[in-house]
């Protein structure tokens, strides 16, 4: 293989990885757009019901919940290493001694 075909494999290469991003792009930006629509077209259809109110007051509830859940999921601080082992040998030793 010559150095030419090496560097023309190379570029043909690239091209072809650049073209896949560029699909790859185009196609999430589609994606995108067609979800986006969707949701629009679903909340236009919500804000057309007559129990609209009760629906947001639900859907706050919901996220609330939602939030609550995650916040105890990922905010709550796990105990020390050190504090667990301290409370397993008290309970051994305790267990022991009865």
């Amino acid at each position: 293989m010559t150095p030419e075909t090496a560097r023309r494999g190379g570029e043909t290469a690239r091209r072809g990885l650049d073209e896949q991003a560029v699909l790859l792009a185009a196609g999430l930006a589609n994606l995108a757009v067609s979800t986006v629509g969707t949701a629009f077209g679903t909340l236009r259809g919500l804000l057309r019901r007559a129990d609209a109110g009760e629906l947001a007051a639900e859907a706050e509830h919901d996220l609330t919940a939602r939030g609550r859940l995650v916040l105890d999921r990922y905010a709550a601080v796990p105990p020390a290493h050190l504090e667990i082992l301290a409370r397993h040998t008290l309970a051994r030793r305790t267990a022991a001694d009865d």
